[in-house]
């Protein structure tokens, strides 16, 4: 079945889905998800352990008619049951966080990429429902030391999220291969916009944080390696087409276009209005081994194409800061900051 462009132009047509889950939902993109399922007509589940997702996210769909928030853990035992449905569509956002972050609970991440995947999946089996599991991009393959690669050592800084990642992936395409299930894959590549974090380091997050509380805005190196941005409205449309289909092969969501570092950083020094300096510190990361998103599957077979450039997405974002330029609390108060190491949220 080919996908239909049921979301372009954006909540002009119905979903075909009556009912979805998105697990992790309370994330920054899964809020996203949430609302443009909701504005579609879809009844929307939305699970979430508030470990790095925060309820707040989600408070402004609160007692919207076919909105139901489950605070849950995807891992824990008989959370499937509980999950009663039936569904349509499984969206599966609980999950690592990037081979980049380094967990502070590297055993939930594992668990989370391994059970919480296979509850998410049993789900989606039971009900005959489409799943999609909301991936990160693989991490790189340089080879250090010894010949081996980077990749491959499980027990190096990055290899808890890493081997998660891959783990979840795997077992998806094993569901699809040995039990026929409706399962695929979407690669995401530097998601930012409005209700992103700023603390926890990434790019554009880490820049509107600095700007906005007016301290140094820090560029790695020299300022030239580029990001390959990607509007969050833009990724919900990538998405939403891909879960529209049926393909296995995982699908890369990402920017066409790729601002360096340094542009970036006085984009947002310029939308801010700071006073904070430009800083230019040590760069500590391989840059031949971070991916670059490769399209043109998705452009060809699903349709997608980002509408929103990486300046005016910038500017909408800086906006949306400027109303709550803190870290959103969660739901025992702890600042956002203290959480590191999540997927989406």
């Amino acid at each position: 079945m080919m996908p239909t462009a049921v979301f372009s132009p954006r909540g002009e047509s119905r979903a075909p889905w009556d009912r979805v889950l998105v697990t992790g939902g309370a994330g920054f993109l899964g809020s996203h998800l949430c609302t443009r399922l909701l504005d579609a007509g879809a009844e929307v589940d939305c699970l979430d352990n508030l470990s790095t997702g925060c309820a707040e996210k989600v408070a402004h769909l609160a007692g919207r008619p076919g909105f139901r928030f489950l605070e849950r853990d995807v891992c824990e035992p008989g959370c499937a049951d509980a999950l009663r449905g039936p569904y349509d569509l499984v969206l599966h956002l609980a999950g690592p966080g990037s081979p980049d972050a380094r967990p502070r609970r590297p055993v939930d991440v594992l668990d989370t990429g391994s059970l919480g995947t296979r509850t998410a999946l049993a789900v989606a089996d039971r009900d005959g429902a489409r799943f999609l599991l909301a991936s990160s991009p693989p991490a790189g393959s340089a080879a250090p030391v010894g010949g081996v690669p980077d990749d491959a050592d499980p027990v190096r800084p990055h290899g808890v999220c890493a081997e998660a990642v891959r783990f979840a992936e795997a077992l998806v395409a094993a569901h699809a291969g040995a039990h026929g299930s409706n399962a695929g894959i979407v690669r995401l590549f530097s998601g930012y916009g409005p209700g992103m974090r700023t603390d926890c380091g990434g790019t554009p997050g880490a820049a509107l944080g600095q700007a906005l509380a007016g301290r140094p805005v820090t560029v790695p190196g020299d300022g030239s390696r580029t990001h390959p941005l990607c509007y969050v409205d833009d990724m919900v449309d990538g998405v939403l087409l891909v879960a529209a289909g049926r393909s296995v092969r995982p699908v890369d969501i990402g920017g066409d276009e790729e601002p360096t570092a340094a542009e970036i950083a006085r984009r947002v020094i310029e939308l801010t209005g700071s006073d904070s300096p430009l800083t230019f510190v040590e760069d500590t990361t391989d840059e031949d081994t971070r991916p670059r998103p490769v399209t043109g599957f998705a452009r060809e077979i699903f349709g997608w194409l980002p509408s929103v450039t990486w300046r005016e997405g910038l500017e909408r974002t800086v906006a949306a800061l400027r109303e709550r330029p803190d870290p959103l609390p969660t739901a025992t108060g702890e600042p956002a900051r203290e959480r590191t190491g999540e997927w989406w949220t």
